[in-house]
């Protein structure tokens, strides 16, 4: 089994080392894993534990001081699931498989995602809040009440100012904002990717970004796998890791296919993000535009 794992394109952080550590044990906690779809849960599971990452415990909060969980997975024969907006799941992940393999959908969200989860076993209980995030929370000068439209004037100056042109310039988060998690695995045959977050910093209530969109947060097919970080929204618009598989199918090696659509994100966009990958041939690829994005690599053959 190869495992690449990530945990998100954005500034560096103030404790890289004790964050590496965790990538490492995700990475190769996946790795043990006999099916590509157990490694990359098994992965991402480690990581949606740790509130050192903004996905499941320790997850964005939104403007109604909620945070809300999503998730995506997806197998080499195009089986995938997603579950999206869920309030006290930290095992988002388990959900999105969930609906890869016991329904006939592929995404799940809100109320009935949650009420799926508990059906399916998953703890939907859980208290998503880091003292981190409580802290940030506390420290606002305001909160705010009323409407949606009464959220969104709220978030303008602190969710990101945009540009004419719409685009996000500043993430209003810090270094967590973009800390969204994945993990890419291959065993010699199968491939599977799966990604998961807790959303963006002050996000309109509800908002739900790139991660449980099939091609924009996660993606996998015959020819390769890949999962995503970095701003959301136009992650989505850019199919970012559809983009990269698409490269390896063209005939492209993992590493090539990484920064070229890295490379292709950014001439598009303007923002920053990163994408791990892996190929049918078991090379890895990593590449972002962002300052930093830790990764950890494990294999067993």
């Amino acid at each position: 089994m190869r495992v690449i794992v990530h945990g998100g394109a954005g500034s560096a952080p103030d404790d890289p080392e004790p964050r590496q550590a965790v990538l490492d044990d995700a990475a190769a906690a996946g790795a043990e894993e006999d099916g590509v779809a157990d490694a990359v849960e098994a992965a991402v599971r480690v990581l949606e534990r740790d509130p050192k990452f903004n996905a499941g415990t320790g997850g964005a909060v939104q403007s109604d001081g909620v945070v809300r969980t999503d998730a995506g997975v997806m197998t080499s024969d195009r089986e995938a699931g997603a579950a999206a907006s869920m309030p006290g799941v930290e095992a988002a992940v388990s959900v999105a498989r969930a609906v890869m393999e016991e329904t006939p959908h592929v995404l799940l969200n809100g109320v009935h995602a949650v009420d799926f989860a508990v059906d399916v076993g998953v703890d939907a209980e859980v208290d998503l809040w880091s003292e981190d995030a409580r802290e940030r929370w506390n420290d606002l000068d305001d909160h705010p009440e009323g409407t949606p439209l009464d959220h969104l004037e709220w978030i303008r100056d602190k969710f990101g100012e945009t540009d004419p042109g719409g685009r996000e310039q500043t993430g209003g988060g810090g270094e967590k904002d973009h800390d969204t998690v994945g993990a890419v695995a291959f065993d010699g045959d199968a491939l599977a990717a799966a990604t998961s977050t807790g959303g963006r910093w002050l996000a309109l209530a509800g908002r739900v970004g790139d991660v449980p969109q099939i091609g924009s947060g996660f993606y996998a097919a015959p020819a390769g796998a890949a999962s995503a970080t970095g701003a959301g929204e136009d992650i989505a618009k850019a199919t970012l890791t559809r983009r990269a598989v698409r490269h390896l199918e063209a005939g492209l090696g993992a590493q090539a296919a990484a920064d070229r659509a890295i490379a292709e994100f950014g001439e598009l966009t303007g923002s920053s993000a990163g994408v791990i990958v892996l190929d049918s041939d078991g090379g890895f690829g990593e590449a972002f535009n962002s300052e930093q994005m830790q990764t950890a690599r494990s294999r067993t053959e």
